[in-house]
């Protein structure tokens, strides 16, 4: 490839992103959602999707997938591609091309197209193409060849469908006309806030102060719960009803799968020199450490946890279970390789019915329901207290300097959490969640005061009171009416944009092809 004089290729990128398309077809249908319902074989070998029967080619998918990594890595994010898969960035780019495809096509059924002088102009600015801050026509094919690997004739084509549907989309925005009456509901909403500290009394800060039930009060709870304790066993049925299993280590001497005998022989005595390393006395795990092939479980020492017979080969399994706890196998075959298995634990078949753990199983309910009950019971406590004057940063102070519940540990006793200012528009709690019971009472009150009641929230309850409370002005609408005027029509754009091209898939036909996706990202 040629060399430019002062051009970086990582500055390189797709005008897609300089005439700010990018911004509009990030737009998705939910975190990591690609949008596409079908899937699989029905696009050309070479694409990525076909959008109402026009291909996107897979050079052009692995160009935007490309770009995207990078722009990451300027933004000093360097998120491995494996990791951007698994966030669904492979969707996100591939609804870029896509929407744009789609808002294209509109623009042709609507007559929408770009001039010969709006794209002269969008590429004479790019700086990719300009010498000492001119265009330059030769700058401008050598970049097209050596960066872009297309002809003038195919990028500009290409670039003038995509002003095409910028043009389209410029339409659908435009659309966007907001009242009055808007604007103040805007204000209504924003000037309505909030701002809370709760508590929350959780079932499991009590388990350990609740006694086991008496023989009597067993059977009485036994009685009364029949349905529970069946329901509870049948949701846990894996638990009682077990195959036979060990907890198990190797190492492995990896086999190619055309092993010769050769490979063989030499695998089983590499296999042999360390079964005696472990016989002298060295531990297993070093060895594995040490000497194994397996990558997935080298570094944890060989360990890999539990293991049923019926996930190993017959030979395998038959010199593994038939072993005591702390023994070695000697050398096993498999299409893997040579493996030597150390048992680190045995635990026998369990069939266990019902019959057999119901006593076991109303302990564990009869204690969760009297924690649940004193859990309330603490709640109710609090709440008096702080209706008597207290405070709950008081009563409960965090052990250290953030609760528990912000620094993303598990709560051991209740602390005292402080909220950020919210709205009335929905139904979550800053670092609560949804508790819509609790929002609601906070926006009924019109001052700093406890809220009347415990809120039972998933298995806990929650005790709060209002810290802050604002309400929205006369004057305050004044001074932010057009600040808010054009929050809410740009709120309406994405609106408008996000219905426009729902419409526009739900009309079409959208098809991907997954194998030629991961052929660019990997399989994740």
């Amino acid at each position: 490839m040629t060399t430019m004089d002062g051009l970086n290729p990582r500055k390189v990128a797709s005008l897609l992103f300089i005439i700010g398309i990018a911004v509009v077809f990030t737009l998705q249908f939910g975190p990591g959602s690609s949008g596409f319902g079908a899937t699989g074989g029905a696009t050309a070998p070479g694409s990525v999707a076909s959008v109402n029967g026009k291909e996107i080619p897979l050079r052009d998918f692995a160009a935007a997938w490309a770009q995207q990594m990078s722009f990451l890595r300027s933004q000093g994010s360097p998120v491995p591609e494996s990791l951007a898969r698994q966030f669904g960035m492979h969707n996100q780019v591939l609804d870029r091309l896509v929407n744009t495809e789609l808002l294209a096509q509109a623009a042709e059924r609507h007559g929408i197209a770009a001039s010969d002088d709006e794209l002269r102009k969008l590429i004479h600015q790019n700086t990719d193409f300009q010498k000492d801050g001119q265009f330059d026509f030769e700058r401008y094919q050598q970049v097209l060849r050596d960066f872009y690997r297309k002809s003038p004739q195919d990028f500009e084509a290409e670039l003038r469908r995509q002003l095409a549907a910028q043009k389209m989309m410029d339409v659908v925005r435009g659309n966007a006309v907001v009242s009055d009456d808007e604007v103040r509901a805007r204000f209504e909403k924003e000037g309505n806030q909030a701002k809370v500290v709760f508590a929350r009394f959780l079932p499991a800060m009590y388990a350990d102060k609740v006694p086991s039930p008496t023989a009597a009060q067993l059977a009485e709870w036994k009685k009364a719960h029949e349905k529970d304790i069946k329901e509870y066993f049948e949701a846990n049925r894996f638990v009682y009803q077990q195959p036979e299993r060990i907890r198990a280590r190797q190492v492995l001497v990896k086999l190619p799968p055309e092993a010769t005998a050769d490979q063989k022989k030499a695998a089983l005595e590499k296999a042999q020199a360390l079964r005696k390393e472990i016989e002298g006395g060295k531990d297993f795990a070093q060895v594995a450490r040490d000497s194994s092939e397996d990558p997935g479980s080298k570094a944890r020492g060989g360990d890999l946890g539990w293991v049923e017979r019926g996930s190993w080969e017959p030979a395998l399994a038959d010199a593994a279970f038939a072993l005591k706890q702390g023994e070695v196998t000697q050398p096993v075959e498999t299409k893997f390789g040579v493996h030597l298995v150390k048992v680190d634990e045995k635990q026998a078949a369990q069939d266990k019915k019902l019959e057999d753990v119901q006593d076991e199983i109303a302990t564990t309910l009869y204690k969760q329901d009297r924690a649940k009950q004193q859990a309330r019971a603490e709640a109710e406590k609090a709440l008096a207290s702080a209706k008597a004057g207290q405070d709950l940063k008081t009563l409960f102070p965090p052990e250290k300097e953030q609760p528990a519940l912000l620094r993303f540990e598990t709560e051991t006793r209740p602390e005292a959490v402080e909220t950020d200012s919210f709205t009335a528009e929905g139904e979550a709690v800053p670092h609560l969640g949804p508790a819509p019971e609790l929002v609601k009472a906070a926006f009924a009150v019109s001052a700093p005061q406890p809220l009347d009641s415990v809120f039972p929230l998933g298995e806990g309850f929650v005790v709060a009171q209002v810290v802050e409370r604002q309400k929205p002005d006369a004057e305050g609408f004044d001074k932010r009416k057009e600040e808010l005027r054009a929050q809410a029509r740009q709120a309406k754009q994405i609106e408008l944009t996000e219905s426009f091209l729902k419409a526009l898939r739900e009309q079409g036909s959208v098809v991907t092809n997954t194998a030629a996706i991961d052929s660019v990202v990997g399989t994740g």
